[in-house]
């Protein structure tokens, strides 16, 4: 049984020393020339004025949060709706399922007034 999984074994070593050598490679080969120049903050080359850490508002967050899943539920009816002709009423009753789970969440986030852009 060991030499039919033997390669498995191997190609497991190969698949772990090959990036760990690229990154040991890299680390040696680097340019090692330290300078306070290097050390500095680089944001649009220019120096900030004044304070740099700006609070958002976290209602921003929830609105891509929210718009992220409904992409991803486009995302995940796509095939459930190509393959329509092809589903048993289980495969049915599963979509149908998925979106009032969604619409619930739409209702809760609305609700929340969670899309209310102020």
């Amino acid at each position: 049984m060991l030499k039919q999984f033997g390669f498995l074994g191997v190609h497991a070593i190969i698949a772990l020393s090959v990036p760990l050598l690229g990154i040991v490679a890299a680390w040696l080969l680097r340019p090692k020339k330290p300078y306070p120049l290097k050390k500095t903050t680089y944001e649009c080359g220019m120096e900030t004025i004044g304070d740099t850490w700006v609070q958002f508002k976290a209602q921003y967050y929830l609105f891509a949060l929210i718009f992220v899943l409904f992409d991803v539920e486009a995302v995940f009816l796509f095939p459930w709706a190509v393959a329509y002709n092809k589903l048993t009423l289980f495969g049915l009753v599963e979509g149908i399922l998925f979106v009032l789970i969604l619409f619930a969440g739409l209702i809760y986030a609305w609700k929340r007034n969670a899309l209310e852009w102020q």
